[in-house]
């Protein structure tokens, strides 16, 4: 779904929080619990890597060690990367609390953004530590900085797939 043109000839904001509520209810608490699902996962693929990390290393002659520096920041960006800008548009965490990243317009985010929205996201953690969150509250999509600052939103997909909107 392209987002509507204005007699501008620029793009609308696709999803109206106020026309669409359904599409923002109960976002927050449930970003909070698939950021958890998605840290058990990236930690526990980061512990296998970690083993074939180990294992080239040992036919490198610890050549291939240095890999651990930098072992679960690459994790994390590859799981992002592959699952918030593949085609679901969701990290598994999000899958499994029933949500979905949409651009502003309404088009789906790309592997790039989605290493974008990651790194952001930490920058934003780092400075504001879980105050982070407080933004959320003063936004009328829920949204968080790093959302606003990409053109982001999170939605319910349920309530995406009932109002036709999940195949763009």
């Amino acid at each position: 779904m392209a987002a509507d043109i204005d007699s501008t000839g620029s793009r609308r904001d696709a999803f109206d929080p106020f026309a669409m509520p359904d599409l923002f209810e109960g976002v927050r608490t449930k970003r909070i619990f698939a950021f958890c699902i998605d840290a058990i996962a990236v930690a526990i693929l980061t512990c296998v890597a970690a083993v074939l990390v180990f294992i080239l290393g040992i036919f490198t002659l610890g050549l291939a060690w240095f890999f651990y520096a930098f072992l679960a920041q690459g994790v994390a960006i590859l799981y992002t990367a592959f699952t918030l800008g593949g085609p679901n548009s969701a990290t598994p965490g999000m899958r499994a609390m029933g949500l979905e990243m949409r651009l502003w317009y309404g088009g789906r985010p790309y592997p790039l953004l989605a290493v974008m929205h990651l790194l952001l996201f930490w920058f934003s953690v780092a400075l504001l530590t879980p105050f982070v969150l407080l933004v959320s509250l003063f936004t009328d999509r829920k949204r968080l900085l790093h959302d606003l600052i990409l053109g982001t939103v999170v939605m319910n997909s349920a309530a995406l797939q009932t109002r036709g909107l999940s195949g763009t």
